[in-house]
């Protein structure tokens, strides 16, 4: 194998190319994706919560395949794209009579993470219906939460893995490359945060987020394998000024540079957003800037 190769920042070996081909020779009835679970089996190789990473597996033999390197079986199927495919949320009814009170004479809040359950598709729907961004299907680890008063819905709270990179973000960490991409995990990013427009309680929207604060990392512990130290968001200054996130002591950490990870130039080709972080533990530098052996 001429030079080195790598996929997802690990190194492959011409022992490695040797294994795969024979893997696929001993298998020869096997398909692609049954062998990429054969490669994970053998080589370990699996998610925080354990579960095998096949689908990155294949993109690592599809890329060796395209090299020469090793010789894939044909392709047998080509799936559906779920996310071309995927249909708008129905609109789901709910309780809209004004809601406007004291935060004091609210009454008790019940804060439910409704990823994978049936009160996803009343998520999904309010996100449609009533946030300015509309509702678009997270890709990756991502967590749904709806907060209810009174027994009905008056938020929506949805979080999702953090970008790879943010530059004010990482300044802010004081991570260096290898962290950054071993440890990237343990960052969430709030992508939407939506108080239903019929609800007017002042003080409830820095409320929820400290409550977030609180339960955000177990929860990704139970359903991902792993804790979340860190949490980030975007603001956009046009149009928000990020008040209840000032008020539940999140810190301005600096701008995005207004480019997205698709920019074809360096050119900026949308608004520049406030980037605002809050850790959710005393000794986030430290556990994000380790790197293991």
């Amino acid at each position: 194998m001429q030079g080195t190769l790598s996929y997802r920042h690990r190194a492959i070996t011409d022992d490695d190319v040797a294994f795969i081909r024979k893997l696929i020779t001993e298998h020869p009835g096997s398909s692609r994706r049954a062998l990429s679970k054969k490669l994970c089996e053998a080589w370990n190789w699996v998610q925080a919560n354990g579960a095998p990473r096949d689908m990155v597996c294949r993109g690592l033999m599809l890329m060796l395949h395209r090299e020469g390197l090793i010789e894939l079986p044909p392709v047998r199927w080509v799936p559906r794209n779920p996310m071309v495919d995927r249909s708008q949320p129905v609109r789901v009814s709910v309780d809209e009579a004004p809601l406007q009170t004291r935060f004091a004479e609210l009454g008790p809040l019940e804060v439910r993470q409704v990823r994978r359950t049936l009160e996803e598709s009343l998520f999904n729907s309010l996100l449609k219906h009533h946030h300015y961004l509309g509702y678009t299907q997270p890709v990756g680890e991502h967590l749904k939460y709806l907060v209810y008063a009174r027994g009905r819905p008056v938020a929506c709270v949805a979080w999702c893995s953090a970008p790879r990179h943010l530059g004010s973000r990482d300044r802010f960490i004081g991570w260096g490359p290898q962290a950054r991409r071993q440890n990237i995990r343990l960052l969430a990013y709030n992508t939407r945060f939506l108080i239903l427009p019929w609800v007017r309680v002042p003080h409830l929207a820095s409320h929820i987020l400290g409550r977030m604060a609180r339960m955000l990392s177990a929860d990704w512990q139970r359903l991902y394998g792993h804790p979340i130290y860190f949490v980030e968001t975007f603001i956009d200054p046009q149009l928000f000024r990020g008040t209840c996130y000032r008020a539940a002591n999140w810190t301005v950490l600096g701008t995005t540079t207004g480019r997205g990870k698709d920019a074809p130039t360096r050119q900026a080709n949308r608004s520049i957003k406030e980037v605002l972080g809050y850790p959710l533990v005393r000794d986030f530098r430290q556990r994000l800037g380790h790197v293991a052996a």
